[in-house]
């Protein structure tokens, strides 16, 4: 995607893969700053600090990770630590196991001179196909949007998404927003209400930007409109992304997407989840029973991130030094809430045998 008319890419290697450049999402939306990663270490740091975040980017930064462990130290004890240091990163993403079992499997079986190699080449190849499939996704959500407005003469179409989900959880493109993208450079006349998505407030510092760098019309609401905006017919569908999809179609997402679907189903709203193959789970069957649910620093909630009216950026405290806070970061929807999900292979409902008809040789 552009930013002020010039292609990017989340992440890149540099310099031979000797570096890994990214995008410091920690900045955004008041800076726009790229990082470089040289170390196994720095790279599972920008995964837990969320300078990279979105399952997507998640899984192609560990595999660069990877080669970055593989070119300082290609032995059998480097690569089993950077697997385990990476691993304990982000327990949620279904990409990051994915991703770095790719990995070891691929290099495990080589001699040591050749890892390096073999772990650049992967990297590479796990970014592509990311941005391959998350267009693809575009393409799919795309003809499903022009459906939907087939059937209506609402001058717009009005879609709501919720958290990130853009080219900035991916390697390009985005899994939620893909849809939206194309639907937009093709002409359809689509809005978005973007959900602030609190704690991290992901709609409202990374959702608001793209869409306003790539031209899309949006309005930023509070998370608790959502449900108001439907049962006044302000809502064509949602559109949300998946950090682990089950292989029942149960998805887990960031925390708030429960509820979004809970309004979605009783005011009879299509509610899709944007989910490419990277981040099913085809071992798990009860996403409320089986997904790790990650639970991170309360700090996120008892304060904010910001810009002052002078143009300090900081931290900004929300409630009184005494309140404790408890930070879910995900929860989990139930398939039955699911109208269906889209993939690099088409859209198929939300079942075991939606799955099974589009990936029949992962069921």
């Amino acid at each position: 995607m552009k930013v002020d008319g010039k292609h990017y890419r989340t992440i890149w290697p540099v310099d031979g893969g000797r570096i890994v450049r990214v995008i410091d999402q920690t900045k955004l939306p008041f800076r726009f700053e790229l990082l470089d990663l040289t170390t196994v270490a720095q790279a599972a740091s920008a995964i837990k600090t969320m300078v990279v975040r979105g399952a997507p980017l998640i899984g192609a930064t560990a595999a660069h990770g990877m080669a970055l462990a593989m070119r300082a130290d290609p032995s059998d004890q480097h690569l089993n630590s950077a697997y385990d240091l990476l691993l304990a990163t982000r327990p949620t993403a279904v990409n990051l196991a994915w991703s770095l079992n790719r990995a070891r499997q691929v290099l495990q079986p080589l001699k040591p001179s050749a890892r390096a190699e073999a772990a650049e080449a992967l990297a590479v190849e796990i970014c592509d196909s990311d941005a391959l499939a998350n267009e693809t996704i575009g393409n799919h959500g795309e003809a499903l949007i022009r459906s939907i407005a087939a059937k209506t003469t609402k001058k717009r179409i009005n879609i709501l998404t919720h958290c990130n989900a853009g080219w900035l959880a991916t390697v390009d493109w985005g899994t939620a927003l893909a849809p939206i993208f194309k639907a937009h450079d093709h002409g359809l006349a689509v809005h978005v209400w973007v959900d602030e998505t609190r704690p991290r407030n992901q709609g409202a510092s990374l959702t608001a930007w793209e869409l306003a760098k790539h031209g899309v019309p949006h309005t930023l609401i509070v998370d608790n409109a959502g449900g108001h905006l439907m049962q006044h017919g302000e809502v064509d569908l949602c559109i949300v992304g998946t950090d682990r999809t089950t292989s029942t179609g149960d998805v887990c997402n960031k925390v708030g997407t429960y509820l979004k679907a809970l309004a979605a189903h009783a005011n009879q709203v299509p509610f899709y989840v944007a989910a490419p193959s990277s981040s099913i789970d085809w071992t798990l069957r009860d996403g409320v029973a089986e997904i790790p649910i990650e639970h991170r620093d309360p700090r996120e909630v008892t304060q904010m991130f910001g810009e002052d009216e002078n143009g300090t950026v900081g931290e900004f405290r929300i409630v009184g030094k005494e309140t404790s806070a408890l930070n879910i970061a995900f929860d989990v929807t139930p398939a039955m809430y699911v109208t269906g999900l889209i993939t690099e292979r088409g859209v198929c409902a939300a079942t075991s045998s939606g799955l099974k008809s589009l990936f029949p040789e992962s069921a």
